[in-house]
């Protein structure tokens, strides 16, 4: 179980967009996740007729390391860090500053 999912709000930790907040569109893999509007790069695109793309400049969602966020805590409005819990049987995500477990 990871500590960071899918369709969890993060804030960002480090690096050129730090402090900002997004929704995490997909896991890359174990250490890298792809946040909406975060680590955004240009990208020279060819045409191509065929498959109806025209060509320019495109904006594309490059992975972040997953040291570099941490969950969002609406409750207190500040970034969190993630622990596990077991309970009735289920191992459930919690914050570490109050305990509380993660909603999804």
């Amino acid at each position: 179980m990871s500590k960071i999912k899918k369709n969890d709000e993060v804030i960002v930790l480090a690096g050129k967009d730090k402090g900002k907040r997004g929704v995490v569109k997909q896991c890359v893999d174990a250490d890298f996740v792809v946040v909406e509007g975060v680590n955004v790069a240009k990208k020279a695109t060819k045409p191509n007729p065929m498959t109806g793309i025209t060509g320019g400049i495109v904006d594309k969602l490059m992975p972040i390391h997953v040291s570099n966020v941490a969950l969002f805590n609406a409750a207190t409005g500040k970034a969190d860090r993630v622990g596990y819990k077991d309970v009735n049987g289920k191992k459930v995500r919690i914050f570490k500053s109050s305990g509380e477990v993660v909603k999804v």
